[in-house]
């Protein structure tokens, strides 16, 4: 009965103590500049305000009109518009039961969908990018949140200041 009670007790340190380092951890990230997700890379905006894809070159927009229509725009090196040219990019989102599938046609050099994306607030979004027809296909996953960033006055899915995820 001791030696269990003894046993129960060092395996309840040992669990404790690792809780302890990893809550550690966490903090010491977590407050790295006081920014949860903090990165070293700063933030831009699209040229019309948007989320700036990044992890594709060139770089896309992804911007979302008044009427509620996706907008995606090619940007260089300097943040300028380009002309879209063998990209390809489909975006899903809404609803996780039942997505809207966006459907996009070229016009002057960008992409806008033909359909307005869902009303509602923090929506997924799934944006698949092909940069060439026999490149992997890139995804990028966010929520649209267009409220106001207080800070850079941006709406928050493509809001620069980091302080959300």
């Amino acid at each position: 009965m001791k030696i269990q009670t003894h046993r129960l007790l060092s395996i309840a340190a040992i669990i404790a103590t690792g809780i302890s380092f990893t809550i550690a951890g966490t903090s010491v990230r977590a407050d790295d500049k006081g920014k949860p997700g903090h990165s070293h890379e700063k933030k831009v905006a699209g040229p019309n305000g948007g989320r700036l894809v990044t992890s594709v070159k060139p770089h896309l927009e992804f911007f979302v009109t008044k009427d509620r229509k996706i907008k995606i725009t090619a940007v260089d090196h300097h943040n300028k518009p380009t002309a879209i040219t063998g990209q390809s990019v489909k975006v899903s989102g809404g609803s996780r039961l039942f997505p809207a599938r966006m459907k996009f046609e070229k016009k002057n050099g960008v992409l806008i969908s033909s359909n307005a994306f869902p009303e509602g607030k923090k929506l997924p979004v799934v944006v698949q990018i092909k940069v060439t027809p026999e490149s992997k296909t890139v995804i990028e996953k966010f929520y649209l949140n267009q409220s106001t960033c207080p800070e850079c006055k941006l709406e928050e899915y493509a809001c620069i200041c980091g302080h959300h995820n």
